[in-house]
Formats: C-alpha cells, structure tokens, sequence
C-alpha cells in the first residue's frame, strides 16, 4: 500500500510527549539523556546479549520512542485508521523502497561476475601486465576492481587462491600480495554503491547516488594508495607464510563450486571472458549514473536531459548493466537460462540480513526525528562548535570500534547527523562528503569484534596478534586517510 505523504509527514512531524508511556525528564536535558542511553542499551544488546543487529535496532527504536515521549499510536499506528502511517512503517518503507532495489540488482550483477570467472581474467591480466615484482599491485587493482560489485567477503572467497599463488610462486610474504587486495576490496565496500553503507547513507539522508560514486573515487582512491604503501612496507617487515591447509580447501571449495555450476546448468568454456567485457559490465552503470549527475547540473530540462537521467536512474543503470551480465556472460557462453535464474536467487539469500538492519537503522532516524531526539542532538552538537563532517566521522567511529559492525555504524550515525543537515542548507555534494566520513569511520581499527577480521585469519593463516598488527592498522590507516580527503574537499564543495 502506497504511504500517503500528508500521512507520512504528519507521523515525522508528530509532536514530542504526546501520551508516551516513560517521559524520562522534559526539555532537552531529558532528551539528551535518552540519546545517550539508547545508543548505550544499543551496544549493550549486540555486544553483551549477543542480539542480532536488526532487533537491536528495532527495540531500541521503540525504547528510545516511548522514552522521548512517543505515544504507542504514532510509533505504531491503529488498527482502526489503516491509512495512517506510523514512524515504524514509515522508517522502514522509506529507507527500503530505495535501497533494497539497488542492493538487489548489485548482488545479483556481482554473482553472475563471480561464477562467470571475471575474477580471474581480471587477476591474470592485471599479473601478466604489471609483472611479477608488481603482482602486489596488480592484487591491490584486482580487488579494486572486482570490489565494486561484490561484497567484500564474496571477494575474499573468490580471490584468496589468486593470493596463494602469487605468494607461492614468489616465495615472499602473503602479507604482500592479501593486504593490497583486502584494501581495494575494503575502499569500495565502504565508499561506493552498489555496496549497502553507502547505499544506506545516501537514501537515508537523501542523497544522489551520482554524488556518492564521485566523491567515493575522490576519496576512497587516495585512501586505498596510503593503505597499499602500508601494506607494502608491513609485507617486508613481517613474513607470514601462505596456509596450506587453506590452499588444499580452497581447491576443494573450488571443485564443489564446479559441480553446483554444472547441476545449475553452467557449462564452462576453455576460453576465459575477455576483459573489456568485465570491466564494460562493472563500468556501465557506474558512468551511466554519473552522466545522469551532472546532466541535472549542467543542461537545462529538455527531452535529452530526460532521457540521460532515465538512464541514469540508479535502478535503470543496474538493471541495463544486469542484462548485459547475463547476455554477455551468461547466456552467450552456454548457460541456460535456468542457471541464471538459481544464481540470481542464490546470490539473494544473504541479502536479508543486510536489508533488515538498514531498514531498522531508517526506523531509528524516523523516532530520533519524530520524538524530538534528532532536534536536540542536533542543537547540542551545533552547541559543540565541532563542523558536521567531524562529528559524523567520530560517531560513526567510536559506534564502529565498539560494537564492529560496519553497517550498523553507518545507519545509525546517519541517523543521529540527519537534522545537523537538514538544519543546514547544505548541497548534495557536501553532504556526499559527510556520507564518506561515516563510511571512512565505520572501518577504523577493525578488531575482534568484527567477523571481517576473523576471515582475513582464517583465509590468509594470520594470527590473531598479527592480524591486528596488519589488517587491524590498514583499515585505521583506510579510514583516516579517507576521512582526511573528505575533509580537505569539503572546504572546496
């Protein structure tokens, strides 16, 4: 059903202390404190009680509502009056009716690259040009490249035999070869779309897409450079030696993904995909919705400019670069049309989990908003004299180091700076750069409480002492150095 916008801004604008169940103390004093404590029963619940994010989330959500003052009907509607929208629904509908489309197509798009070997053609390629004393380059590209659009863990699990032989062949560290890759892989999961945190961020403070991808290249490219000579200088200083056992498994998993793709119908060619063909596909959507953002710019509205921004509508783009996927990919090289559809559902099934934490991260912005949370955070935050992009950056920062996930970070700082914007007239392309400092932080120091961290062990035979020395201080150095781009535009935008 449709949410009537009268309805919806009605359930955002409700005012504060209206029958709430625990009014706490009047006034902002009050409000701060239950800021304050929500985000600590927040962490509370997802580090001590081990709760899933996305309940987490959502009880907190209702606590910090009933606390500001919410009455239960604006938090969750009536029975009676189905045409009213309570902030739960508008949270989550809002947030997902953009997001989850993009993150769909995205998931999708990156599966079919994957099973399809783009991984390795682009690897061998990049090692065939760069050359043997580059091959810690060429990883760092690799992943650079292949990380827009899969997930940072597919990444891991499709590129670390590329890693093991590279590091075999050479006899050198495989911190020199796992490092680069981890960092490619790691900027375009926190920087650019169709990755969710900064697919979450810009829907929930509404921002262009096109914005996003621009300013994730101005910043996530310094970042990854600092992060690779991190890596080159800690890969000489430290030997670790490529895992074995993880060699012989990964040869196992690669045999069992072999036989899954012939009983889903893929028949494998002898001859690899051409490259161009990778990187058109990876590159499509991405200059489709770019062209799309500075059309809206630079051209008066027209029939051309339509057309343009039809295009280069983020669900078009994905969906054009899709189809091309599974034509160019797919289809063109034996596959059936069955295998394309048990590769697209199953690349889906690891999705829920991702949707639902955004969604519930939007909900938690609609009660901060709704209850006059967000109004007071916001006053007192101005109060502070720290700029915006500053805050953003620490919030996100101390969220991530405490409780280690990354999107949980991000949907929940996006939330809490939402009215320091909107009280601002702030542009597009500033407020991208605020969404690449809560990206930028929500990597910081990746530590034992982030299961990323346990697979870069695992998959790369690193202790857990030297993975914090190495993995742990890449993403800080990640994460500054983006965050000190972002900052360095913002005085330009």
């Amino acid at each position: 059903m449709p949410l009537p916008p009268s309805s919806l801004a009605a359930a955002q604008e409700a005012p504060p202390h209206t029958g709430g169940l625990l009014l706490l103390i009047d006034g902002t004093p009050g409000l701060l404190i239950v800021a304050a404590l929500g985000i600590l029963l927040l962490l509370f619940l997802i580090i001590k009680v081990r709760l899933q994010p996305f309940v987490a989330l959502l009880a907190v959500s209702v606590a910090v509502g009933l606390a500001a003052g919410l009455s239960v009907t604006e938090l969750f509607g009536t029975v009676q009056k189905s045409d009213a929208v309570s902030l739960i629904e508008s949270g989550m509908g809002g947030t997902l009716g953009h997001i989850a489309i993009i993150i769909g197509l995205g998931t999708m798009l990156g599966a079919v690259l994957e099973v399809s070997g783009g991984a390795e053609v682009l690897s061998a390629r990049l090692l065939a040009l760069f050359g043997e004393k580059r091959a810690p380059l060429a990883m760092g590209l690799t992943g650079l490249i292949f990380g827009i659009p899969v997930f940072f863990d597919v990444g891991i699990f499709v590129l670390a035999p590329i890693v093991y032989a590279a590091a075999q062949r050479s006899g050198k560290s495989i911190l020199l070869y796992c490092l680069p890759l981890l960092a490619g892989l790691s900027m375009t999961h926190a920087f650019l779309p169709p990755h969710p945190g900064p697919v979450a961020a810009a829907g929930l403070l509404h921002v262009s897409l096109g914005w996003i991808i621009l300013m994730g290249v101005i910043c996530g490219v310094p970042a990854v450079l600092a992060a690779w000579a991190w890596a080159a200088w800690i890969g000489k200083r430290m030997f670790v030696p490529v895992p074995q056992d993880m060699v012989e498994a990964a040869d196992e998993a690669k045999a069992a993904v072999a036989e899954e793709q012939r009983a889903a119908g893929v028949v494998p060619r002898e001859d690899p995909v051409p490259l161009g063909t990778v990187l058109g596909i990876i590159g499509t959507p991405l200059i489709l919705i770019l062209a799309a953002t500075f059309t809206s710019i630079t051209l008066d509205p027209s029939t051309l400019r339509s057309v343009i921004e039809f295009f280069g509508h983020p669900f078009v783009a994905l969906t054009i670069s899709l189809l091309l996927a599974y034509w160019l990919l797919g289809l063109r090289r034996g596959w059936s049309r069955k295998s394309l559809e048990t590769i697209s559902t199953a690349s889906l099934k690891p999705v829920g989990n991702i949707l639902l934490v955004v969604g519930a991260g939007g909900i938690f912005g609609a009660v901060l908003k709704g209850s006059g949370v967000a109004e007071a955070l916001s006053d007192t935050f101005h109060d502070v004299g720290l700029p915006v992009l500053v805050l953003a950056y620490l919030i996100s920062l101390v969220l991530r180091v405490a409780q280690g996930s990354a999107t949980v970070a991000i949907v929940t700082t996006a939330g809490i700076v939402l009215p320091l914007l909107e009280s601002g007239d702030y542009s597009q392309a500033f407020t991208a750069l605020v969404i690449m400092a809560i990206s930028a932080g929500s990597i910081f120091a990746s530590h034992v409480n982030d299961g990323g961290f346990w697979m870069v062990a695992k998959y790369f035979g690193i202790s857990e002492r030297d993975t914090l020395k190495t993995w742990t201080v890449l993403e800080s150095v990640l994460s500054v150095a983006g965050f000190a781009v972002a900052a360095v535009v913002s005085l330009f935008v």
